[in-house]
């Protein structure tokens, strides 16, 4: 099943019917120009690897993805960004440093993944990006399927998942709820079962380092940056060594910050409880008096008090928090701190890219 519908996006990306007939691959850029994309040549290539306390991991991944670049590639370059490990990775991104191909970058301390690929992005060179973890749950042989796609036109080439069998129930239904939260908007929309492994265009990374924001939830930004993506079925590996970072509260943590970063309707959520409280509130409020006027009803409840005031206590505090959510993302914009602070570089890659 995933060879025929790797041969249909390659078909139609190649500008032919399923039938064999070739059509036109005339198309139309992102800022509305005629493109036409035949055909590319062998890239060069940038591999971008975020690693943190990864070094036995590291050991494993990078003499097997050398190979496969070097088969598959004009030329190509390793980029290795360390985010605050406290293991041996940074001595081990060092000596792959002396090696032809290999860069690594050392950050003064951990900023998160998201910046480490920031980071990455910043310092590639070729023609294409590949970005991978170094848990060796990407899959290097597909590749060679990233490079044959974007040859045929793709601008942008992910893997996604095919199943979630291996996850717990919780993270299941929290990422689907999460999901179609994000997913609101009709403008684009994240798909659920992509990550960071993906490949993509000179035009499109230089789209993404044009964006300002500091707070980055990079799922969204490949989204909405828009272009040419086609998806690639594949089911993650088991981690090889060590245990993944992202624990239940930076899953949290990053839901928050993808929410706030694409999505209003928090607020706007919000805005609605609160027209909604208080239509019940003026409705009660009408059938007590009516009651009392009519038939002489004495207006009870110091218990209904209370519990309306601790109800309404919750939800503005709840309100206040959701403001503040975003107030704070102002706050980290306005600074403008760097997103990343680079400490040591290591290694030649590709050449220099001309202005």
């Amino acid at each position: 099943m995933t060879t025929s519908y790797i041969k249909q996006r390659v078909a139609g990306l190649s500008g032919e019917d399923t039938d064999g007939q070739s059509r036109s691959t005339s198309r139309t850029s992102p800022l509305g120009i005629p493109v036409d994309r035949p055909n590319r040549d062998l890239p060069t290539l940038s591999c971008i690897i975020p690693c943190r306390n990864e070094a036995a991991n590291l050991d494993e991944l990078l003499p097997l993805l050398s190979a496969v670049l070097e088969q598959h590639c004009r030329a190509w370059e390793i980029i290795l960004v360390d985010d605050g490990s406290s293991d041996e990775t940074p001595t081990l991104i060092k000596n792959w440093a002396h090696l032809r191909g290999f860069r690594g970058l050392r950050l003064s301390r951990n900023f998160g993944k998201e910046a480490a690929l920031s980071a990455g992005l910043a310092a590639a060179r070729g023609d294409v990006v590949l970005m991978m973890d170094a848990d060796l749950q990407h899959d290097a042989a597909l590749i060679p399927t990233f490079i044959h796609l974007w040859q045929q036109g793709a601008d942008m080439v992910h893997a996604e998942r095919v199943s979630r069998d291996d996850e717990s129930w919780l993270k299941r239904v929290g990422t689907g709820l999460f999901y179609r939260m994000l997913n609101r908007s009709e403008r684009f929309s994240v798909p659920p079962d992509a990550g960071d492994f993906r490949l993509m265009d000179r035009a499109v990374v230089e789209a993404l380092l044009s964006l300002p924001e500091r707070n980055r939830f990079m799922k969204g930004l490949y989204a909405w940056v828009g272009y040419r993506s086609v998806a690639v079925p594949y089911q993650p590996k088991e981690r090889a060594h060590g245990r993944s970072h992202f624990r239940l509260y930076r899953l949290l943590q990053l839901a928050v910050d993808g929410l706030t970063s694409f999505t209003q309707w928090p607020l706007r959520a919000v805005s609605a409880l609160g027209i909604l409280l208080a239509l019940i509130a003026f409705v009660y409020g009408g059938y007590l008096t009516v009651a009392y006027l009519l038939y002489g009803h004495a207006v009870s409840g110091w218990t209904t008090i209370v519990v309306s005031i601790m109800l309404f206590a919750g939800l503005q505090l709840l309100s206040l928090g959701i403001v503040g959510e975003y107030i704070g993302r102002i706050f980290e914009e306005v600074k403008a701190r760097p997103l990343y602070i680079v400490r040591e570089q290591w290694g030649d890659g590709l050449p220099e890219r001309g202005p």
